[in-house]
């Protein structure tokens, strides 16, 4: 009985690092049709959205799958548990990428190019925050799942002075410059809620590890 329940949980760490890597091409593909200006591209991203939707959707019946079945008890279920939870943010995740497409397409296409390098830094910084926390979980990696809640701060200070410069940029220009200055601190501001996801997952993969979860009096003994 145990070998299955083994067997079943590799499947749920396959799958949450499926979905993983899915949020991480959905972020690089959301940067590159930014800086190309590419509508098509972007259209591509909101219907690849719902392949996020789906795989959510199916960790989401096999962790009840695995409640129902095993009735997992200390670290079988805050594992379980946590990955239902992450699930959860991974999805919002797909939907903020979606976000950032749908401005490349109200914006008609207009390429980022003078800005592009700040938000790549920013999209490659937080993509790289989802795919550690991930990686803690797979790995019970405390310490990963640790150093990803420690990056939330400076992604939170990239936005901070990205805003800033932008609304600068925004007094300065007229008419649509303006606009499209004004659309990249909202592209700006979904990768910080990005950032803060992933920060979620970590906080979650620590609740799996230590059965203590950061912002609530969630407490589990081992």
């Amino acid at each position: 009985m145990r070998n299955k329940f083994d067997q079943q949980l590799h499947l749920l760490d396959e799958q949450l690092t499926h979905m993983g890597e899915l949020c991480e091409m959905a972020i690089a593909k959301a940067t590159q049709a930014l800086k190309d200006g590419s509508i098509e591209q972007a259209k591509i991203i909101i219907a690849e959205d719902e392949e996020i939707d789906q795989i959510e959707k199916d960790i989401e019946r096999l962790c009840l799958k695995l409640l129902l079945q095993q009735q997992p008890v200390a670290k079988d279920l805050r594992r379980i548990s946590a990955a239902l939870k992450m699930i959860t943010d991974m999805e919002r995740i797909g939907d903020q990428t979606s976000d950032i497409a749908e401005i490349i397409i109200s914006s008609k296409g207009v390429a980022a190019t003078d800005e592009i390098h700040v938000i790549g830094t920013m999209a490659s910084e937080v993509s790289k925050m989802v795919r550690n926390s991930v990686t803690a979980y797979v790995n019970r990696d405390l310490e990963l799942a640790q150093s990803v809640m420690a990056a939330d701060d400076e992604i939170d200070q990239y936005f901070e002075e990205d805003r800033d410069e932008m609304i600068d940029f925004i007094k300065e220009e007229k008419g649509e410059n303006g606009k499209r200055i004004f659309d990249l601190i909202m592209v700006t501001k979904y990768l910080e809620r990005i950032g803060d996801h992933a920060t979620n997952i970590a906080e979650w993969v620590e609740f799996s590890i230590t059965g203590v979860h950061k912002d609530s009096a969630i407490i589990h003994e081992s």
